[in-house]
């Protein structure tokens, strides 16, 4: 084990870090597309598939079966990658990272995972939709937080110089903290929807889409006030919200019509279609979108927090060189 105060640096850490971010985001699409075509009890049983061991699980089966069986094993067995991937960090960062607090972040990304496949197995189990909605919840957590530690264990992060003291700058790290909060919000929204009952009733789901909107909305106008306050950084998170209030309107207009306000009731030649391709594949990118939304929210407010701290006068000023990626 490195002590604390080595100067070597391991490049183990990181890569596996990266590894674990690679892994994790297919998996939020992965996991959606089991959401998107209900296919969360296509294997009853768990941890075994039908009787088998998860890995022993007969290839031929799982490729040419039905198509729910593939993405849920396909699920499971992608977690199962994650998680030893997780397993993997937790090892090279209490071997190779003297920092302490970065070794225990890491056995809490290790816990996070494990709590994760228990939730999704507890699902599987009892056959309760209450466990998918959290399932759905943490999945975005879990990703935020490998990409935290992607940015703890990178060089970048380790030879940063000492804040730099700009106008207002406590301001700037106030608002891309409340920014990170506001994306997780708006996560916990769009799976209550996902997820909404069979028993809620239409003014249930008004109430949740309304709340979506609203979340959405403020949550737009707060990357507007950081795309002014650190150009170079929030550029990329700016055109993400862009890219997923498209993809917003689109979820609604494959899984519910076209809206009366946008043409008259109807797009001629256009039908819904229950678990049809655009309504999977348009609905997953919504969901996968904004996890990454959540992630790069994320990388902004602790680039802030590590390089930023506020001076007393002046007006806000653009630091975009200061956090820059």
């Amino acid at each position: 084990m490195i002590p604390a105060d080595s100067k070597f640096v391991s490049p183990w850490p990181h890569r596996l870090a990266l590894v674990l971010v690679a892994v994790t985001f297919p998996l939020i699409w992965i996991g959606g597309l089991v959401t998107t075509y209900d296919a969360g009890m296509a294997v009853p049983d768990w941890p075994s598939t039908y009787g088998y061991n998860l890995f022993l699980y007969p290839w031929q089966t799982w490729l040419f079966g039905p198509w729910d069986l593939f993405i849920e094993h396909g699920h499971r067995l992608w977690a199962s990658l994650a998680g030893m991937t997780t397993i993997a960090l937790a090892v090279a960062t209490w071997c190779c990272d003297g920092r302490r607090w970065a070794r225990w972040l890491s056995l809490v990304a290790l816990a996070a995972v494990i709590g994760q496949g228990v939730l999704g197995g507890m699902r599987v189990r009892m056959d309760d939709e209450l466990f998918a909605r959290i399932h759905g919840c943490v999945g975005p957590a879990f990703f935020a937080l490998a990409v935290a530690l992607a940015v703890f264990t990178s060089p970048r992060w380790r030879s940063a110089p000492a804040p730099r003291e700009i106008p207002h700058g406590d301001r700037l790290r106030r608002l891309a903290v409340a920014t990170t909060l506001l994306a997780y919000v708006q996560l916990v929204l769009g799976s209550a929807l996902r997820h909404m009952p069979v028993s809620a009733t239409p003014r249930d789901f008004r109430t949740a889409a309304v709340f979506h909107i609203v979340v959405a909305i403020a949550l737009t106008a707060q990357i507007g006030l950081l795309l002014v306050s650190v150009v170079r950084p929030a550029i990329g998170l700016a055109a993400c919200v862009v890219l997923q209030i498209g993809l917003g309107l689109g979820t609604w207009i494959v899984k519910y019509g076209w809206p009366v306000w946008l043409g008259g009731g109807h797009l001629i030649g256009f039908i819904v279609q229950a678990k049809g391709f655009w309504q999977a594949h348009v609905t997953t990118a919504h969901v996968a979108l904004g996890s990454l939304i959540l992630a790069l929210s994320l990388v902004v407010a602790l680039r802030s927090l590590r390089l930023v701290r506020g001076a007393t006068l002046g007006p806000l000023r653009r630091a975009s060189w200061e956090l820059a990626a």
